[in-house]
């Protein structure tokens, strides 16, 4: 399989053939730029101006602390509260609230410097894998060895740039529904079987077949997000 710039990172991110791998693209894209915020870009003044208007969620918040040290942190958060203090909510209030300002601090709170490049990323690595099907028959082979492709990135594989695909966006959707469809097939007959173990009828049987992370597994594929290993074992603790 031929590998440049563009190509290096998908290959990367599917060639493992666990779980979805737009969701590990994701989470690779995620954290390369939760470091790179609170490492060399943290002093570089174009992208301090935008990280102090736009913030960040609570999700890339955490990134940032766990993956930066915490003097980056502090310098990013020090100038974050000081605009929004100047902006938004000074400490000698106004004699009315300003209506512009509140609808721009709304705006705000709904925002996030990482989450909107992630979008943009990830519409980018989406045409690249489409690109890669066209022209590639050992990624159209790769591809098709996936665990599965989880619903929010089945859908975005689907609907970006769906002219790039030309005439192979039949057979891509077939392949990419194919592995969405069986998988979600798998999941309502483990979490069926999961709750049928729970039922009084199956008392003293220890036949889980695998479906003990059912639950676990249905949200990650319904929302692309992983329930950290320690409340899984919470979970288990409270079935046994």
């Amino acid at each position: 399989m031929q590998e440049n710039i563009c190509s290096i990172p998908v290959n990367d991110v599917f060639l493992p053939k666990d779980r979805c791998p737009m969701c590990r693209m994701r989470e690779m894209l995620e954290e390369r730029k939760a470091e790179y915020i609170t490492g060399s870009a943290m002093m570089e003044p174009s992208v301090r101006i935008k990280t102090n208007e736009q913030g960040f969620c609570f999700r890339h918040f955490e990134q940032m602390v766990r993956l930066g040290k915490r003097l980056s942190n502090a310098l990013i958060l020090e100038s974050h509260l000081q605009q929004i203090s100047e902006q938004f909510v000074p400490v000698v209030p106004p004699k009315k609230p300003d209506k512009k300002k509140m609808a721009a601090l709304g705006a705000m709170l709904g925002d996030c410097f990482i989450c909107r490049d992630l979008k943009q990323n990830m519409e980018n690595m989406v045409r690249i894998v489409h690109a890669m099907w066209i022209s590639e028959p050992e990624f159209r082979q790769l591809y098709s060895e996936q665990q599965f492709i989880c619903l929010e990135h089945f859908y975005l594989l689907m609907n970006i740039d769906q002219k790039g695909l030309g005439k192979s966006y039949q057979a891509f959707y077939e392949e990419t529904s194919r592995l969405t469809g069986t998988y979600i097939k798998k999941l309502t007959e483990d979490v069926h079987h999961f709750a049928s173990m729970t039922d009084y009828r199956s008392i003293g049987s220890n036949n889980w077949a695998g479906t003990k992370d059912s639950i676990e597994r249905s949200i990650e594929f319904l929302t692309g997000e992983l329930i950290p290993t320690e409340d899984m074992e919470e979970f288990e603790e409270e079935e046994e």
